[in-house]
């Protein structure tokens, strides 16, 4: 009887030394990594076809995000090609500590230095959909993330998108600074002339709000180096 091949799993440790979550998160802090990131380190090993960031990722994205996977059964998330009782009793503890110290209203707010900082939030959720959306990241005038709402599903283009539809929640919660987020599934995220279009209405329409478009960020797949800043590739915000 042949003996079989061991089974070997990518750890964090395989990955090149600049995308190491843990070193990241030593570094920078964790409030600068994204949120399959922070899935990683704690799962800490993927499977022989791909490494735990990947695993991370199809998590967000089979489940909808964190709040489809603080949703999710026990058993919906062992039985996930990776997971296993082990991993998904530490992903499920996890999140619940997230519950109940977002239930004490102490949490303290995610403030945004970068566009990196904005694509870490959203781009674990984002980068994965079948459909493009369009997000606003609310800011205070502290550049704290006070919400990230989804204003657009399936077609953001200059002829659906109403501006008084995607600043709504600015006017109304009264923050004055916004980035508007929006994916491309085809995972590159280079901004299409109708993605300059649209932002172009939507800079000139928000300052009739008394509302500053800080950015726009087009989030992409890792393989495509994962997300463009208009503002740095000075398209609009030039």
């Amino acid at each position: 009887m042949e003996s079989q091949p061991p089974v070997y799993r990518l750890h964090l440790r395989d990955l090149p030394s600049g995308e190491r979550p843990r070193e990241r998160l030593r570094e920078r802090g964790a409030t600068y990594l994204s949120n399959a990131e922070l899935i990683a380190i704690l799962l800490r090993t993927g499977t022989s076809q791909e490494n735990v960031l990947d695993l991370a990722n199809r998590l967000l994205s089979t489940f909808g995000g964190l709040g489809g996977l603080a949703r999710a059964s026990f058993e919906e998330l062992a039985a996930i090609h990776g997971m296993g009782e082990a991993k998904t009793a530490q992903l499920k503890a996890a999140l619940e500590l997230g519950l109940r110290l977002l239930a004490t209203g102490s949490e303290p707010r995610v403030a945004v230095g970068s566009p990196r900082d904005v694509a870490n939030l959203v781009m674990g959720e984002m980068a994965f959909l079948e459909q493009e959306c369009l997000r606003v990241v609310l800011l205070n005038s502290k550049n704290q993330v006070m919400g990230i709402p989804e204003v657009y599903r399936a077609n953001v283009s200059a002829t659906t998108i109403r501006a008084a539809e995607v600043f709504q929640e600015a006017v109304r919660s009264n923050h004055p600074f916004v980035i508007l987020v929006h994916n491309h599934p085809s995972g590159d995220p280079t901004p299409s002339p109708e993605d300059i279009r649209v932002t172009e209405q939507l800079v000139q329409a928000a300052k009739l709000l008394d509302i500053e478009v800080l950015d726009h960020i087009v989030i992409g797949r890792s393989n495509y180096n994962g997300f463009v800043s208009m503002k740095e590739r000075k398209l609009v915000f030039g």
